[in-house]
C-alpha cells in the first residue's frame, strides 16, 4: 500500500503530528482558548487520559517514533523523554539542557559550544563540537551560525571550521579590569612576588577546574612552565585546588569529590586521600603545600570574602627539591600576606559603601 495512503503515515512524513499536539498542549495547560473555545484544565486532563487508552497501538508506536526522530534532528523535544538515553556512536554522552527554572535551553548549549575551544586547539568543525559537547550535530550546526553572526566564532570556510573570535578575548579583559579582587589585591601580589623573590597567584573555580585570575612569575627567564591568566589547573592535583576545596561549604566539596573520582582514571583512593590531606593541613595550618610538577613546590591558602566566590592564593617556587621546611617557610608567608589581602579588600568595601 502506498505511503500517502495511510493517513497516519502521511501525517508523520510531514514532520507536523507532534508539534499540533504539544502546541495544543500548552494552549490548554494555560487556559488559553483553542479554536474552538476555552477549555478547562481538568476536564483536559480527563479527556487526555480516555484518549489515551482509546489510541490504537500501532498509531501510539508510530506517534513515539516520530517524537523521536524530530527530537533528534531539532534537538528540541515536545516532551520530556525521561529515561531515555540517546548516545551516538564515538561521541560524548548527551547532557541535559533543562535550561533550568529560569533559564534558555538554546544560551546553555551556545556556552557549552564555547566552553568546547580550549588551549591546544586551533579550529573544531560541527562534527568535533558535538562529540566535545554531546549535542545533536544539527543542533551544533544551527548554533555555530549564530555565533558567527553575534561575532563570538570566525568561520575558516576553507576548512568548513570555526575557532574562538576576538570578542571572547573582550570579555577575559573586561573580567580581569572590572574585578574588585583584582584591583586590590594585584599591586599586592606584584609587590610580594618582588619581595619574597616568590611566584603568586590568585585562582577560583571554573566547574572542577581551577582558573588563574592573576599570575606574577619573579623568574623572568623561560621556562617550562609558565602560568598566564586565564590557565586552567586541575583542581584536585594543586595546590590551589586544594585550598578551594577547604573553603567551601561541604555539600559543594561533596559534588566536586564525586566528579573527580569519575572523571579520570587517575582518581584512584590514593590521591583522594591526599586531597583530604592537604584539606586538614589547610584548616589546622591554614595552608596546604603540593609539589604536583618535578622541581616546583606551591603553598595555598583559601580567600573568603563576603558575598563574592571563594578564592585561593598561592607562592610557588621552582628548581629546588620541596621538603617540608620549604613549604613551612613559604606558608607563613602566606597566611600573614592572606591576612593584609582580606584587610584590604574590606578597607576598600567600606570606602565604596560610604562613596556609595
Amino acid at each position: 500500500m502506498p505511503a500517502d495512503a495511510d493517513p497516519v503515515r502521511a501525517r508523520l512524513r510531514r514532520g507536523t503530528n507532534h508539534v499540533s499536539i504539544s502546541n495544543r498542549v500548552r494552549r490548554v495547560e494555560a487556559d488559553e482558548p483553542d479554536h474552538a473555545g476555552s477549555y478547562p484544565r481538568e476536564n483536559f486532563r480527563e479527556g487526555f487520559q480516555t484518549l489515551r487508552f482509546a489510541l490504537p497501538a500501532d498509531f501510539c508506536v508510530d506517534l513515539l517514533l516520530a517524537t523521536i526522530l524530530n527530537a533528534e534532528i531539532s534537538g528540541y523535544p515536545s516532551f520530556p523523554l525521561s529515561g531515555i538515553r540517546l548516545r551516538r556512536r564515538g561521541m560524548a554522552a548527551a547532557r541535559q539542557y533543562s535550561g533550568g527554572a529560569n533559564g534558555n535551553r538554546s544560551l546553555e548549549r551556545g556556552i557549552e559550544i564555547l566552553r568546547a575551544f580550549r588551549p591546544g586547539v586551533d579550529t573544531l568543525g560541527n562534527g568535533e563540537i558535538a562529540e566535545r559537547t554531546g549535542l545533536p550535530r544539527s543542533t551544533v550546526s544551527r548554533l555555530t551560525k549564530t555565533l558567527v553572526a553575534f561575532g563570538m566564532l570566525d568561520e575558516v570556510r576553507t576548512q568548513r571550521t570555526y575557532r574562538l573570535a576576538a570578542a571572547v578575548l573582550s570579555l577575559g579583559h573586561a573580567v580581569r579590569m572590572g574585578s574588585p579582587v583584582l584591583t586590590v589585591l594585584g599591586p599586592l601580589m606584584r609587590a610580594e612576588s618582588t619581595r619574597r623573590r616568590l611566584n603568586v597567584g590568585l585562582a577560583t573555580a571554573d566547574r572542577a577546574m581551577m582558573v588563574y585570575l592573576e599570575s606574577i612569575r619573579y623568574n623572568a627567564r623561560p621556562t617550562l612552565r609558565s602560568i598566564v591568566a586565564g590557565q586552567q589547573v586541575p583542581m584536585e592535583l594543586t595546590s590551589l585546588g586544594r585550598a578551594y576545596l577547604a573553603g567551601i561549604p561541604d555539600t559543594e566539596r561533596d559534588r566536586l569529590m564525586a566528579q573527580f573520582r569519575r572523571r579520570t582514571a587517575t582518581a584512584t583512593k590514593a590521591l583522594i586521600a591526599e586531597v583530604q590531606k592537604s584539606i586538614r593541613c589547610v584548616r589546622r595550618d591554614g595552608y596546604c603545600a603540593v609539589s604536583w610538577q618535578p622541581g616546583v613546590l606551591a603553598v595555598a591558602t583559601p580567600i573568603v570574602l563576603d558575598g563574592l566566590p571563594v578564592y585561593a592564593i598561592n607562592m610557588s617556587v621552582q628548581d629546588i627539591e620541596p621538603t617540608e621546611a620549604v613549604g613551612a617557610e613559604i606558608g607563613g608567608y602566606l597566611v600573614a600576606f592572606a591576612a593584609r589581602c582580606k584587610a584590604a579588600f574590606s578597607s576598600f568595601q567600606n570606602e565604596v559603601e560610604v562613596s556609595a
